[in-house]
């Protein structure tokens, strides 16, 4: 089983669940849909979340994906801060997630100075 994670409000999260598919704006705006490696989780949420409450954690697992799933260089969105130079592949979701693939919506608060950390579970 190969899962991917991405970073949204609990309330957008809420709001797929009853739908049943998660549109967010990137994808109207870019085409598709930020994902990150487990690896990359902190590095995505401290450049470009630092500070935000009420955040998720999606957990998706790939093989549940109806939308086609593309691992690419790291693409930024206008106007927000740049990860540092990395050569690590980004997995990019080329239309909306259905909801069924996620298998695990995990709180994911940050700490006073507005940094992330890893949840216990994906620690």
């Amino acid at each position: 089983m190969s899962l991917v994670y991405h970073i949204t409000t609990r309330n957008a999260a809420l709001k797929a669940r009853q739908s049943g598919v998660y549109h967010p704006a990137s994808l109207m705006r870019e085409g598709f849909i930020h994902f990150s490696q487990r690896r990359q989780i902190l590095d995505v949420a401290n450049a470009f979340y630092r500070g935000q409450r009420k955040l998720v954690l999606l957990e998706i697992e790939t093989e549940r994906l109806k939308a086609e799933l593309r691992h690419e260089p790291p693409i930024h969105p206008a106007n927000s801060s740049t990860l540092p130079a990395s050569s690590s592949l980004f997995p990019h979701l080329y239309g909306p997630l259905n909801m069924d693939a996620v298998v695990n919506m995990i709180d994911f608060p940050c700490g006073a100075d507005g940094l992330f950390t890893l949840p216990p579970s994906l620690s």
